[in-house]
């Protein structure tokens, strides 16, 4: 299995979800934070470092794939 690419992130795929569509870069932040959240909490067993964590790495991603994100409009 390969990682998805860069551009595949970045080309103005969209998601629909409940029928809204979401660009595909905006899901993977969101499942970054997620993840540092989960991760963060169980390590520190702290809710204030896993929160602050996760909003900081979700935001860094949402907006670094944001830059190169293309709009097919």
């Amino acid at each position: 299995m390969t990682a998805p690419s860069a551009r595949l992130l970045t080309s103005g795929t969209e998601v629909p979800i409940a029928g809204v569509p979401w660009p595909l870069y905006k899901l993977i932040a969101l499942a970054v934070g997620l993840l540092v959240l989960v991760v963060v909490g169980i390590v520190t067993l702290d809710p204030t470092p896993a929160v602050v964590a996760a909003a900081a790495s979700a935001t860094v991603v949402w907006l670094g794939l944001g830059l190169f994100h293309t709009s097919d409009d």
